[in-house]
């Protein structure tokens, strides 16, 4: 069972970081926690699938986009194969797309928005490095809680 984001702050406090951009709540699940995996990219997501089709284990896969919303990193076919393989969530710093169908999955997805242009399919881009969204650093391994509150991470 994941414990609230706001229950946890209060708890934890300065062990965690807040993160502070306005995220949307698309995914079935709306709370969802787990270790952290990264992924920084540009408008491409080939390493955002190939990632996903691996086994999670429960894993919170953190995408920074660069904050844009040009063109989606996730739809729902990625995410169902998410679903499939275990991952607990997705965090996007970026646009998703299928929306509604991503809605109807057990699956944590926060993102900025939604965009129905496809991203590019080159594989640019680095996995599991340390990535800073908002201030916030998510390195792999760290552990990530989310909720329609917000987004922690331990320091």
């Amino acid at each position: 069972m994941t414990i609230a984001t706001a229950d946890l702050y209060d708890e934890r406090g300065d062990d965690l970081d807040s993160l502070s951009v306005p995220f949307q709540d698309i995914g079935g699940r709306t709370a969802f926690d787990g270790p952290v995996r990264t992924i920084r990219c540009h408008r491409d997501n080939a390493l955002v699938k190939a990632t996903l089709a691996t086994p999670g284990d429960g894993a919170v896969l953190v995408v920074d986009g660069g904050g844009s919303l040009e063109s989606a990193l996730v739809g729902d076919l990625i995410a169902a194969s998410a679903v499939a393989n275990g991952w607990a969530g997705i965090i996007v710093f970026g646009a998703i797309r299928d929306r509604e169908a991503i809605g109807g999955l057990d699956l944590g997805v926060k993102a900025l928005g939604s965009n129905p242009r496809k991203s590019a399919k080159d594989g640019v881009g680095e996995v599991d490095v340390p990535i800073v969204i908002g201030g916030v650093v998510f390195a792999p391994g760290l552990h990530v809680w989310a909720d329609a509150d917000g987004v922690l991470v331990e320091r």
